[in-house]
C-alpha cells in the first residue's frame, strides 16, 4: 500500500493541519509521499524532511512563533504600488522565503527524504502545475503565492501562483502518483467570524479560502471510490482570520484533540464526503 498525505491551502489556518499531523503521528501513520498546495506545501515540506512524531512537534513549535508580520511583511509603499498597478502584489514574499531557508532540510524537491510534490497554477494558461523537482524554496513559494497578495514566481519560463486557484486539495495528483491510501488534511476556513475582515490583505485571504474550500467535497466524491480515502475533519467554529497567526497554539490544540477523537471511528464505513460537514468541537 502506498500512503499519501494531501495537504490543502488556507493561510494561517495551516495551524489546523499541524494538529492533524500530530494526531496522525501519534498513532504511527506516516506518508510514503506528500502532495501539498499553498500553506499545505509549507507544512508538507517540513514533514517531508521529518515525518516522525518529533518532526510534527517541531513543526508545531515553529507555528507558535509565527506572526502576521513575519509571514506577510507589509509596507505602505508596496501596497500603494500594487493598488496603482505598478506591482502585481501587495506583500513581499521575503517572509516566507526566510522561514523556508532557515528551516527546510533539503535544497531540491527531489532530495526530500519523503517524496514531496507541490502544486502551483500557471498564470497564463490557468492550468495546475505539479512541481516534483528543482529548487525547493522557489517551488514552495510559488505554490503559496496567493494572487494579488504575493508575487508570482517564475519557474521554467512560466509565472506561477498559488495552486489553490485551480487545485487546492490535489487528490488527483496523489492518485496519479500511485497512492492507494490517501489522508486528506484540509485547513477548513473561517466559518464563524463575528464580522467581515478589515483590511485588504485580510479580506483577500478570507475570500480566497472561502472559494477554494468549497471545492473539496467535489474532489472527494470523485476519488473516494478509487482509493482508500480518509478526510480528517476540519474545525468549526473558527473565528480566526486566515492572516491571524496569534491563535496558532489554540488551533493546533483544538485540531489535535479533534483528530484524536475522530481517528478511532475513521474505519466505520462512513462516507468520506459526509465528514466535510465541518466538525464542531
Amino acid at each position: 500500500m502506498t500512503t499519501a498525505f494531501v495537504l490543502s491551502g488556507g493561510g494561517s489556518l495551516g495551524s489546523v493541519q499541524v494538529g492533524m499531523l500530530l494526531g496522525l503521528a501519534e498513532v504511527g501513520i506516516k506518508p510514503d509521499l506528500i502532495v501539498g498546495t499553498s500553506v499545505g506545501a509549507l507544512n508538507g515540506a517540513w514533514i517531508a524532511g521529518r515525518s516522525d512524531h518529533d518532526g510534527a512537534l517541531a513543526l508545531a513549535d515553529l507555528w507558535r512563533t509565527l506572526s502576521r508580520r513575519k509571514v506577510f511583511p507589509t509596507s505602505p509603499s508596496m501596497g500603494l504600488l500594487g493598488v496603482l498597478g505598478r506591482r502585481p502584489h501587495l506583500v513581499s514574499d521575503v517572509g516566507i522565503r526566510t522561514i523556508l531557508k532557515q528551516h527546510l532540510r533539503f535544497g531540491r524537491l527531489q532530495d526530500a527524504p519523503t517524496p514531496l510534490h507541490v502544486v502551483a497554477t500557471d498564470v497564463l494558461s490557468g492550468q495546475d502545475v505539479l512541481l516534483s523537482s528543482g529548487d525547493a524554496v522557489d517551488a514552495i513559494v510559488a505554490s503559496a503565492a496567493i494572487p494579488a497578495v504575493l508575487p508570482p514566481v517564475r519557474i521554467g519560463g512560466r509565472d506561477l501562483v498559488d495552486g489553490g486557484v485551480v487545485n487546492n486539495t490535489p487528490l488527483s495528483h496523489a492518485v496519479a502518483l500511485g497512492a492507494t491510501e490517501v489522508w486528506v488534511l484540509p485547513t477548513g476556513y473561517s466559518c464563524a467570524m463575528p464580522q467581515s475582515p478589515t483590511g485588504a490583505l485580510a479580506m483577500a485571504m478570507h475570500a480566497f479560502t472561502l472559494a477554494i474550500n468549497r471545492r473539496l467535497a467535489t474532489d472527494v466524491e470523485r476519488f473516494e471510490g478509487l482509493v482508500e480515502l480518509h478526510v480528517v475533519p476540519p474545525l468549526c467554529p473558527v473565528r480566526v482570520s486566515p492572516v491571524d497567526f496569534s491563535r496558532s497554539a489554540e488551533l493546533i490544540d483544538r485540531s489535535l484533540n479533534s483528530t484524536r477523537h475522530w481517528l478511532p471511528t475513521d474505519r466505520t464505513g462512513t462516507r468520506q464526503s459526509e465528514v466535510l460537514e465541518f466538525h464542531r468541537d
